[in-house]
């Protein structure tokens, strides 16, 4: 593994200001930053050295590199600890880190909007991981930043593209189709702001920086590709095992896929392709985790980095195992140059809950069929 620290002034004040909720946002912030200060900017607007960003100097990657990176905690433990790690990453390459116990009690979002409400008046530019976020969908009805620019939040990136360029509300995909609660009436207004504060017009520009398939671009947003530049220069390449790994996900957690058939379909793929580990989401359960591996036999591994970062450091298995989620884009990118094979497996209709929303085979299929450089499997039999 090669650590390259590069550097900065974390304690300049940065008018890019920069939001996120979990490990990948912020990984892909980084990304984002990576490919800024290369002068491939994410963000529609003009490169470094011809426009308003660049630095006097013209040298490529003197304007914008240092950015405010702040995290808006959530109370999972997991996820705090990924994050924590992250954090550290981001203050070697220079970057500023904030963090936030945004939900730490009744009167935390209070305080937390007020500690920040100066920051986000003063930036030109906003970078946010995750716009279907209530908190982030809140701050943006605070910031007059010219420049706004969306990194990935998995395939949810691709259901936020849709949305806008249909001129939908923003849902997030597993939700649609469901009836509102009191909570998303009191909160329409604050959501239809946002929205139309991520809507490009003559003094607002608006990017996504994505490693996902975007097929449809919304009239006047840039898209820039996500390649896991960062990623593969700063790690890596890893040690290549001969067998395989599977990843977890948390379909059975947000009530698409029913939890007696996840696990079956785990042991089937396990014992077919001759995996041993199992990489577990974040937001999977202990007790089901538990459950899996006393029924499977599988080792699980509750990583300490997102999956690209594990994965890219090594060691990892020559085929890697996944059902229908983020990672089917970003491994082929961040492994690229590797011997390690990507397969995903189909989610077989009769594995989807009743409370499933009537979108979602539809969506997981789409997310399995635009993926790129990967191995496609049947669903596996649960009968």
């Amino acid at each position: 593994m090669t650590m390259r620290p590069r550097a900065g002034n974390p304690g300049s004040r940065s008018r890019t200001l920069a939001f996120v909720e979990s490990p990948v946002q912020l990984l892909n912030v980084l990304e984002w930053a990576h490919a800024h200060a290369s002068g491939a900017t994410g963000d529609g607007a003009a490169g470094p050295g011809e426009g308003p960003g660049a630095g006097s100097s013209g040298e490529p990657g003197t304007a914008g590199t240092g950015i405010t990176l702040v995290v808006l905690s959530p109370n999972d433990p997991m996820t705090r600890g990924q994050l924590r790690r992250m954090t550290e990453l981001a203050r070697e390459e220079g970057h500023e880190v904030r963090w936030e116990e945004a939900r730490g009690g009744a009167t935390a979002p209070f305080r937390t909007i007020a500690g920040l409400a100066p920051l986000l008046r003063a930036a030109h530019r906003v970078v946010m991981g995750d716009p279907f976020s209530r908190y982030v969908q809140l701050l943006l009805t605070i910031t007059h930043a010219g420049q706004l620019v969306v990194v990935d939040d998995g395939t949810a990136t691709m259901e936020f593209v849709s949305q806008l360029a249909n001129g939908e509300r923003l849902v997030r995909w597993h939700r649609k189709g469901g009836r509102s609660g009191p909570r998303d009436l009191v909160f329409a207004p604050v959501a239809s702001a946002a929205r139309n504060r991520l809507t490009p017009g003559p003094h607002r520009q608006v990017g996504i920086f994505s490693s996902m398939p975007i097929e449809r671009v919304p009239e006047g947003v840039t898209v820039r590709a996500n390649d896991f530049a960062w990623t593969r220069a700063r790690f890596g390449p890893p040690r290549v095992t001969r067998s395989a790994d599977l990843v977890g996900t948390s379909l059975v957690e947000t009530g698409v896929v029913d939890g007696d058939r996840y696990l079956e379909a785990v042991r089937t793929l396990a014992r077919t392709h001759g995996a041993a580990r199992y990489f577990a989401h974040r937001r999977e359960s202990n007790e089901k985790l538990r459950r899996l591996a006393s029924e499977t036999g599988l080792e699980v591994v509750r990583p300490e980095l997102p999956l690209e970062l594990v994965a890219r450091r090594g060691p990892i298995g020559r085929t890697v195992l996944s059902f229908p989620s983020t990672v089917v884009h970003t491994l082929p990118l961040a492994l690229a140059g590797t011997d390690v094979k990507v397969a995903v497996c189909d989610i077989d209709p009769a594995w989807l809950t009743r409370h499933a929303s009537p979108g979602a085979q539809g969506f997981l299929a789409g997310v399995t069929g635009k993926a790129r450089d990967v191995h496609r499997l049947s669903a596996v039999s649960t009968a």
